[in-house]
């Protein structure tokens, strides 16, 4: 058990004390608001509250991929919800998303507005607005783009809650837990690895919302950008994702969708808010700073 004392749970589960690790401060068993905070809204029909983590910048990335196919409806006003201070649980924020998690987005366009939470939900719900834009039709191409789609949706889970939690989070490091997602993380980037070998794209020759939800995760992953475990899980390995990760990478669009609302990372890459799109040249963390001096 790697020094660690064995643990027999009881018979009926109590929250008597915080769990550890980085998350502890915000972590309990119940839903709902822990406090009552409206929602700003921007003059756009689009309304985002996110954060820049891989589930925050699938739905950004959508919305600059849409932006540049000339989709001018798709302009969007992105609210920073910082998870870390409990942002989510705010009363207007749980309104739009009951289970407390980001991205969650009001689309205001119709005569009642229309919530909808959970980032693939998001990614299919703008693609159908926007005539089907990076989803398919045809059936069997629709079919293999919301196979890999919903793929990430139940994987990513392993790899953020399972290893990344006991990895890089946890207060303590338990061998057996560790261990065990890291097989996982593995296989599930061999599952990838194979279908690129065979595929320019997860869904075909064609670039998706399904590379949009799993190239934020996988992406970064393969290319040693998450939980500083490139070397660990030697992800170099997987060739085919690494070039499947790298063209993603170079898209404009993708390099806009990735810095709204980032707090991290250089200042130049991080865009708090965004408004408008001339928000990239205006209002990033590096000019912002540079004009209180």
């Amino acid at each position: 058990m790697n020094g660690t004392t064995a643990y027999t749970p009881p018979t009926v589960w109590s929250w008597n004390k915080q769990s550890g690790g980085r998350f502890a401060n915000i972590n309990r068993p119940i839903a709902g608001a822990t406090h009552e905070k409206d929602l700003p809204v921007g003059r756009h029909p689009l309304q985002l509250y996110s954060l820049a983590t891989p589930n925050g910048v699938k739905v950004t990335v959508m919305l600059e991929e849409l932006l540049a196919l000339g989709h001018a409806d798709a302009e969007y006003d992105a609210w920073l919800i910082r998870i870390n201070e409990g942002d989510q649980f705010g009363s207007g924020f749980v309104a739009v998303n009951p289970n407390s998690k980001i991205p969650a987005l009001m689309d205001r366009s119709g005569d009642a507005p229309i919530r909808v939470f959970e980032s693939a939900a998001i990614l299919q719900y703008l693609a159908e607005k926007f005539g089907n834009a990076f989803l398919p039709t045809e059936r069997a191409a629709r079919a293999e783009c919301l196979s890999w789609l919903f793929w990430q949706m139940g994987s990513a889970p392993y790899l953020g809650g399972g290893f990344g939690h006991f990895y890089a989070y946890a207060p303590t490091k338990i061998e057996y837990a560790i261990d065990r997602f890291a097989m996982e993380t593995k296989r599930q980037l061999d599952v990838l690895d194979r279908r690129l070998a065979e595929s320019r794209y997860l869904a075909g020759d064609e670039y998706t919302i399904a590379d949009i939800a799993v190239w934020p995760w996988y992406g970064a992953l393969a290319k040693g950008q998450l939980y500083e475990a490139g070397e660990f899980l030697q992800v170099g390995e997987y060739r085919n994702v690494v070039r499947w990760a790298d063209e993603i990478a170079k898209r404009p669009a993708v390099q806009r969708g990735r810095m709204v609302n980032r707090t991290w990372g250089q200042p130049s890459s991080q865009l708090h808010e965004r408004h408008d799109a001339g928000d990239f040249d205006t209002r990033t963390q590096d000019k912002l700073e540079a004009e209180q001096k």
